[in-house]
């Protein structure tokens, strides 16, 4: 029988959570998938706890992590020293870690860090909740790798990190050998998902009020290997231009080797595919591309270049290079610097070669000391920085439209400007006339470019009597009807997509407006 004092006792404190990410997209998108399940298992997410209520530590802290780069494990055992006296302070704290160092490392992560709860890797992110209530139970660490996928991720439930703008994977795996690349071991082969199935979750975003979404894989250019269908990937950008309100399309990363023509004529026909394409070069030199096992050479990558301009003249390209690779000589060097300078890339990531174990290149001869890496990354930057900025004057008195983002523009509030992407993902801070419309994140703004920085663009059109216009978006309406929740802007769980399997080559070759359905 219930009692008075029954009735006023104060709710039990939620359980919380802690994602913390590491890495490239995939991991993002599966960090969402993360939250979505820890959510549904009745956890809250840290940060939505208002301030006075929020503990120091979350109640279960999972780290997704990467293990491309060689700093990665020192990284992640940092970050896990820190927390062991959390753990040790409140011993019903748990501590899991996934993604693609737990894939590598396995039981040696347990091993150690003793402190550690569960370990998960890229193959089974679902299991994630049921292995935290076996640890619990069995007041033990609790190590789970499987070899192949068990769900495709986009079947487990999601939180995203925006209101108008979302992730979607159309494949997971990579069939290619990079010698200096571990991804392949620790993600599996190539799986493609339904194209059906894709533009499913692609309208239920848009119904969500999401404008912008990102086609995501290791190698999204070879999709449709699995049903035998090697235009798909263009058939499946063509798609996506059909769908009432979503804005912009975007994919990553492409692979040069397997970049064709159907592609760029899709990307420049379709007007929500945005003209930028992140192609990764990694090297300029053909010796080092073949000893990289990367099955294009230099005159090839530059011609699909020369392609894409042709077809779309104001794409903005961006690349992925590596500096250092074992046995790169000076004229090996040279040679990427010349390719660098012939792309006239927006802007590059660039990379320092560390050895990752497992991977063909690390037992490699000719590894480089680290002051010729250092020196030759120096010079690189130097090119590029002058490539960039002279690429991004040439931006100057254009008019461009930007997606308003949150957090785009660390200066943003000593400098009285907005910030977002323009159409070909250059990032461009806004000034907003006084007494003008204040644009909300996921409005779009046309605005004229004042001056190009090797960055940035700079775009005080308005706050000098030019154009300045604002378009309301469902993507701002998203994020509006967000506002009075302590994680303003982070959308509520919602549910994975249905799966129904493979499709038959004959299915997939037969769909209707050329895509296959599911």
């Amino acid at each position: 029988m219930s009692t008075a004092t029954d009735l006023h006792a104060p709710e039990a404190a939620p359980k919380t959570y802690d994602v913390r990410t590491h890495g490239c997209q995939m991991n993002v998108h599966d960090s969402e998938r993360l939250s979505g399940l820890l959510e549904t298992a009745g956890y809250v997410d840290l940060a939505s706890l208002p301030q006075p209520q929020r503990p120091q530590t979350a109640d279960v802290v999972v780290f997704n992590t990467c293990a491309v780069r060689e700093n990665a494990a020192n990284k992640l055992y940092g970050n896990l020293g820190q927390l062991r006296p959390a753990k040790q302070a409140n011993p019903e704290m748990q501590i899991a870690v996934g993604g693609c160092l737990a894939q590598k490392d396995r039981s040696t992560i347990v091993e150690r860090a003793p402190w550690v709860d569960v370990v998960f890797g890229t193959h089974n992110i679902g299991s994630l909740p049921a292995l935290l209530d076996r640890a619990r139970h069995n007041k033990a660490a609790e190590v789970e790798i499987l070899e192949a996928l068990e769900t495709f991720p986009s079947t487990l439930p999601t939180r995203r990190d925006s209101a108008y703008s979302g992730w979607v994977s159309i494949s997971v795996g990579c069939n290619n050998t990079c010698t200096f690349c571990i991804v392949p071991a620790l993600r599996g082969k190539e799986r493609d998902r339904r194209p059906g199935e894709i533009l499913a979750e692609v309208k239920a975003l848009v119904a969500q009020g999401v404008i912008e979404i990102t086609l995501l894989g290791q190698n999204v250019n070879t999709y449709g290997v699995e049903f035998g269908d090697r235009l798909a990937f263009g058939k499946l950008l063509r798609a996506c231009g059909e769908i009432d309100g979503l804005e912009r399309v975007r994919f990553t990363s492409p692979h040069p080797a397997a970049f064709t023509s159907d592609v760029i004529t899709a990307m420049a026909q379709t007007p929500n595919v945005m003209p930028s394409l992140h192609m990764p070069l990694q090297s300029g030199s053909d010796r080092v591309l073949k000893a990289m096992r990367r099955s294009y050479r230099s005159a090839k990558f530059l011609r699909i270049l020369d392609e894409v301009r042709e077809q779309i003249p104001d794409a903005a390209i961006t690349t992925d290079i590596i500096v250092g690779f074992p046995g790169e000589t000076e004229q090996d060097f040279g040679d990427t610097l010349d390719v660098v300078r012939a792309s006239r890339f927006s802007s590059a990531f660039t990379f320092q070669y560390s050895i990752r174990p497992g991977t063909p290149a690390a037992e490699m001869d000719g590894q480089l000391p680290k002051a010729v890496v250092q020196e030759r990354f120096e010079r690189l930057i130097a090119v590029q920085e002058e490539v960039s900025w002279t690429r991004n004057r040439t931006q100057e008195g254009r008019e461009v439209e930007v997606l308003v983002a949150p957090g785009e523009g660390r200066k943003d509030a000593e400098t009285h400007r907005m910030s977002g992407r323009a159409r070909d993902n250059r990032l461009v801070h806004f000034a907003v006339p006084d007494g003008a419309e204040r644009p909300r994140p996921g409005d779009l703004v046309t605005v004229g470019v004042t001056y190009g920085a090797p960055h940035h663009l700079v775009a005080d059109s308005g706050a000098q009597s030019g154009r300045y216009a604002v378009r309301r978006t469902a993507g701002g309406d998203a994020w509006a009807a967000l506002q009075d929740q302590p994680d303003a802007g982070r959308p509520a769980v919602t549910l994975g997509m249905p799966s129904v399997g493979r499709p038959s080559a004959s299915e997939a070759l037969s769909a209707p407006c050329g895509v296959a359905g599911g």
